[in-house]
Protein backbone atom coordinates (compact mmCIF):
# COMPACT_ATOMS: atom_id res chain seq x y z
CA UNK A 1 0.00 0.00 0.00
CA UNK A 2 2.31 3.19 -1.47
CA UNK A 3 1.88 5.93 0.89
CA UNK A 4 0.87 3.95 4.29
CA UNK A 5 3.03 4.89 6.77
CA UNK A 6 5.83 2.48 8.03
CA UNK A 7 5.03 0.86 11.24
CA UNK A 8 9.30 1.02 11.94
CA UNK A 9 8.75 4.64 12.12
CA UNK A 10 6.39 4.63 14.88
CA UNK A 11 8.77 1.88 16.92
CA UNK A 12 10.42 2.86 20.37
CA UNK A 13 11.73 1.35 23.35
CA UNK A 14 10.59 1.63 26.85
CA UNK A 15 13.56 1.16 29.56
CA UNK A 16 12.05 -0.14 32.75
CA UNK A 17 14.64 0.59 36.01
CA UNK A 18 14.01 -0.73 39.02
CA UNK A 19 15.46 -0.33 42.26
CA UNK A 20 17.82 -2.74 43.77
CA UNK A 21 16.89 -4.08 46.96
CA UNK A 22 19.33 -2.69 49.29
CA UNK A 23 20.28 0.01 47.15
CA UNK A 24 19.56 3.85 47.51
CA UNK A 25 20.11 6.49 44.91
CA UNK A 26 22.21 9.26 46.32
CA UNK A 27 21.83 12.63 44.33
CA UNK A 28 25.33 12.60 43.01
CA UNK A 29 23.87 9.36 41.02
CA UNK A 30 20.91 10.94 40.26
CA UNK A 31 22.55 14.30 39.08
CA UNK A 32 24.43 11.56 36.65
CA UNK A 33 20.92 10.18 35.44
CA UNK A 34 19.73 13.51 34.75
CA UNK A 35 23.06 14.31 32.68
CA UNK A 36 22.54 11.12 30.35
CA UNK A 37 19.08 11.88 29.89
CA UNK A 38 19.40 15.57 28.60
CA UNK A 39 22.88 13.70 26.54
CA UNK A 40 19.49 11.93 24.83
CA UNK A 41 17.22 14.78 24.65
CA UNK A 42 20.36 16.67 23.00
CA UNK A 43 20.31 13.46 20.46
CA UNK A 44 16.93 13.28 19.70
CA UNK A 45 16.67 9.94 21.38
CA UNK A 46 14.63 11.00 24.23
CA UNK A 47 11.12 10.65 23.73
CA UNK A 48 9.77 10.94 27.78
CA UNK A 49 11.16 9.57 31.07
CA UNK A 50 10.26 10.00 34.60
CA UNK A 51 9.91 8.15 37.98
CA UNK A 52 6.77 5.72 38.74
CA UNK A 53 5.06 6.78 41.61
CA UNK A 54 3.59 3.63 42.65
CA UNK A 55 6.96 1.61 42.39
CA UNK A 56 10.65 2.26 43.37
CA UNK A 57 11.78 3.13 39.95
CA UNK A 58 11.22 4.72 36.43
CA UNK A 59 10.48 4.48 32.94
CA UNK A 60 12.58 6.09 29.91
CA UNK A 61 11.12 5.90 26.20
CA UNK A 62 13.72 6.23 23.76
CA UNK A 63 14.52 6.18 20.00
CA UNK A 64 16.95 3.91 18.38
CA UNK A 65 17.77 2.17 15.59
CA UNK A 66 17.49 -1.53 16.92
CA UNK A 67 17.18 -3.17 19.85
CA UNK A 68 20.74 -3.77 20.45
CA UNK A 69 21.45 -0.06 20.31
CA UNK A 70 18.45 0.63 22.95
CA UNK A 71 20.28 -2.12 25.26
CA UNK A 72 23.42 0.12 24.87
CA UNK A 73 22.18 2.98 25.78
CA UNK A 74 19.93 1.41 29.11
CA UNK A 75 23.55 0.12 29.99
CA UNK A 76 24.88 3.46 29.65
CA UNK A 77 22.50 4.77 31.98
CA UNK A 78 24.87 5.95 35.36
CA UNK A 79 21.51 3.99 37.82
CA UNK A 80 22.23 0.75 35.85
CA UNK A 81 26.20 1.45 35.63
CA UNK A 82 26.33 1.40 39.29
CA UNK A 83 24.10 -1.05 39.99
CA UNK A 84 21.54 0.79 41.73
CA UNK A 85 18.54 -0.49 39.61
CA UNK A 86 18.22 -2.94 36.97
CA UNK A 87 16.41 -2.53 33.80
CA UNK A 88 13.71 -4.39 31.43
CA UNK A 89 13.34 -3.57 27.72
CA UNK A 90 10.67 -3.75 25.59
CA UNK A 91 10.10 -2.67 21.93
CA UNK A 92 6.74 -1.05 21.81
CA UNK A 93 4.49 0.13 19.09
CA UNK A 94 2.58 3.31 18.90
CA UNK A 95 -0.80 2.78 18.18
CA UNK A 96 -2.40 5.76 17.04
CA UNK A 97 -4.45 7.91 14.26
CA UNK A 98 -1.24 8.33 11.81
CA UNK A 99 -0.74 4.79 11.98
CA UNK A 100 -4.42 3.85 11.77
CA UNK A 101 -4.25 2.24 15.18
CA UNK A 102 -1.43 0.08 13.79
CA UNK A 103 -3.50 -0.95 10.26
CA UNK A 104 -6.43 -2.06 12.15
CA UNK A 105 -9.14 1.27 12.31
Amino acid sequence: MSGAPSFEEFKRYVILLSLNPGRRLEEELIREHVAHLRELDRNGQLVICGPLLDYKGGMVIIQADSLEEARKIAERDPFVKSGAENYELRTWAISCEENQHLGMG
